[in-house]
């Protein structure tokens, strides 16, 4: 069979669709050739974290790569068969291990062997997921699928130095449809806070920021978590606030990473309106994960079904990509301020 042909520019055109493409070509034993990678940004073509999340995959189904150099704006990926064991990958710099792990998870769920496998690099990284909204809410979220993962973070790093670790062990399992068409009572509110090599009080304002915005909303008090990390179980200054809320049916979350020149109050703010419009609103997937769970749901096959307040970017251009590999189809439905989402295979 010829590789198939993924134009990388294609609607968000980022590296997600450079490391989804790669992750559905090693589920399906399907060839791919991916041209335009990241064609539209300030600096195109693959960056350090995309390589790894390329290599990641291709050391998973020992697949033929071509073209993966620092850079590079197209490559050629012939996956083999998938396989388990004990793997470990270092981005090299502060590049995020959380977009590293969305491409090799699948994966490694799907693969016939129990793996462990060992990421470093950034833990806590600008526009990336915070390594505890992974570890928190999608982690849980594929587990409610049938998934058996377990993450734990040993060191966290930030930018620009990276070298931040997570170790994480999956065991495969055939996923099952989720069923969310509604959340359900919120059951409670959970929170984690912390700085790495910088003062507490930097954390102790994004915790009372947070907590100012959420639990008027939610009407109950949050169990935060606060955490401080010096020279020894972390490398760099950084930090970040996740909160997360356990609904009868759902899981929902939001987190945002310490950034230089942002006040700690703006950023715990943002995460207690996030979270708090989200249950207000009856959402059973907040934003990030009605993107990141969607290869998990076109894989569990049968029907699944959740509603969002919109969809990304992102979760368009994954459903274009998903679709050209599974025999699935995605229903988007409009209601009001929120969409309901039906991920039906065929």
């Amino acid at each position: 069979m010829r590789p198939l042909q993924i134009d990388g520019a294609y609607g968000e055109g980022g590296g997600q669709l450079v490391r989804t493409a790669v992750a559905l070509a090693a589920l399906t034993g399907r060839s791919i050739r991916v041209d335009n990678i990241r064609a539209r940004r300030d600096k195109p073509g693959l960056a350090a974290q995309h390589l790894t999340a390329v290599r990641a995959v291709a050391t998973l189904c020992d697949a033929d790569v071509s073209g993966l150099e620092l850079r590079s704006q197209q490559i050629g990926f012939s996956p083999g068969a998938l396989r388990g064991g004990e793997f470990r990958f270092d981005v090299g710099t502060a590049g995020c291990i959380t977009l590293v792990l969305q491409a090799a998870l699948p994966a490694l769920v799907a693969a016939r062997a129990p793996s462990q496998i060992v990421v470093t690099g950034g833990t806590d990284v600008r526009w990336s997921p915070p390594v505890d909204y992974l570890r928190e809410v999608i982690v849980p979220l594929i587990g409610r699928m049938g998934a058996q993962v377990s993450l734990e973070v040993t060191r966290r790093g930030y930018y620009p130095r990276g070298g931040g670790e997570v170790a994480v062990s999956v065991t495969p399992a055939a996923l099952r449809p989720l069923q969310l068409p509604g959340g359900g009572a919120l059951q409670s509110l959970y929170a984690r806070v912390h700085v790495s090599n910088l003062p507490l009080h930097i954390a102790e304002r994004m915790r009372d920021a947070m907590t100012a915005r959420l639990e008027p909303v939610a009407g109950r008090p949050v169990a935060v978590e606060m955490l401080s990390f010096g020279p020894e179980a972390a490398v760099g200054p950084g930090g970040a606030v996740v909160a997360w809320a356990r609904t009868e049916h759902t899981l929902l979350g939001a987190g945002r990473v310490a950034e230089r020149g942002i006040r700690a109050e703006v950023l715990g703010d943002a995460v207690g309106r996030s979270l708090s419009t989200d249950l207000n609103a009856g959402v059973t997937l907040d934003l990030h994960a009605s993107d990141q769970l969607l290869l998990y749901l076109a894989l569990a096959g049968g029907k699944s079904i959740f509603r969002t307040h919109r969809l990304s970017s992102h979760a368009r251009t994954a459903m274009w990509l998903i679709e050209q590999f599974l025999p699935v189809r995605f229903e988007v439905k409009s209601e009001g301020e929120l969409v309901t989402v039906t991920v039906q295979s065929q």
